[in-house]
């Protein structure tokens, strides 16, 4: 009798036709099996609604001589003027290269650094010794942006403790900050101090998922420390390399305006202003709101290329990619 309902049960599997499930489909079905883990991703939905998807209308304003006090859609239309206007801007070069060459320097110079503290933290056999480095290295991220960069002025001031060192050396002690030349490195080496540390935690995170096994085997093999972390610990880690390498191309045109505008002033302008300080300065300070916005409009336009181009390389080099 049981082997005969259990005939049956089959039988009727197999005469129920396979019906798939559309993308709200699966939503509602994931929603009335586990409803609670639903509710607590609600809270996060509904930020991404309201402070990122809702305020994207706002965006038509690079597409209009926006007037404030008008009720928004009473303003005139003039469609790409603004980006005709911005790309025969006479600081349309100089934007694009310092934006570029900040960018691209900090990727060369600061993007590596996380990942070889990382290496070198997880050769260290004393677990005291790492976490008292970790802790250092970790704090400069806390430390307000605002007295970052007043440490920065102090130190690099024609009498800072930076500039009497480098004098040592036969650098001329000048304020660094008044020179053009020296505004590039000293961005980058600041970023690097600043979050070397924090962005390590990643990194040591992905290692920690590295087999054991894997270097027994390397060992057995006579590999010696350098070839195992040629052979095993980078190639284990590449998933986690890659995708951060692809997030960070994807915000290659947004310069942090923060540091920059606490730092450059009218005599490094040449090698310091970027597309965001510009866009700061034409909107909120000359108050021409379309303009700014076409600028913004054109950078995350920019980003987004970049993006999809790095996440197409890196899915090609090492299948691993965004999505």
């Amino acid at each position: 009798m049981k082997i005969a309902s259990q005939k049956s049960v089959a039988e009727m599997n197999l005469r129920t036709p396979y019906v798939k499930l559309s993308f709200w489909g699966k939503v509602w079905r994931d929603i009335t099996s586990n409803p609670i883990l639903y509710l607590m991703f609600l809270p996060v939905v509904i930020y991404y609604i309201l402070f990122c998807y809702k305020p994207m209308y706002g965006a038509l304003i690079a597409f209009m001589d926006y007037v404030p006090g008008l009720e928004f859609w009473e303003n005139d239309w003039i469609w790409f003027d603004n980006f005709t206007r911005f790309f025969n801007d006479r600081n349309f070069w100089r934007l694009i290269k310092n934006t570029l060459v900040i960018s691209l320097s900090s990727i060369i110079f600061s993007f590596p650094a996380p990942i070889i503290l990382a290496l070198l933290l997880n050769e260290l056999k004393s677990k005291a010794y790492s976490r008292v480095v970790q802790t250092i290295s970790y704090m400069p991220h806390f430390i307000s942006m605002v007295v970052v960069c007043s440490l920065i002025r102090e130190f690099t001031k024609n009498t800072g403790v930076i500039t009497q060192i480098l004098g040592v050396f036969g650098f001329p002690q000048v304020t660094m900050l008044g020179e053009p030349k020296y505004f590039v490195p000293l961005y980058v080496i600041s970023g690097i101090w600043q979050e070397v540390g924090y962005g390590s935690i990643i990194y040591l995170a992905a290692l920690t998922g590295i087999s054991s096994e894997l270097y027994e085997a390397a060992r057995i093999d006579g590999a010696n420390k350098w070839q195992q972390t040629l052979n095993v610990t980078l190639p284990g880690i590449v998933p986690t390399i890659m995708t951060m390498l692809i997030m960070r191309m994807g915000n290659m045109m947004n310069v942090g305006y923060e540091k920059i505008m606490l730092l450059y002033n009218s005599q490094i302008y040449d090698t310091s202003d970027v597309i965001s300080t510009y866009v700061y300065r034409i909107g909120m300070l000359q108050s021409d709101f379309g303009y700014s916005t076409a600028i913004g409009l054109f950078n995350s336009v920019i980003n987004l290329i970049i993006l999809l181009i790095a996440n197409k390389i890196s899915y090609m080099a090492t299948e691993t990619g965004l999505w």
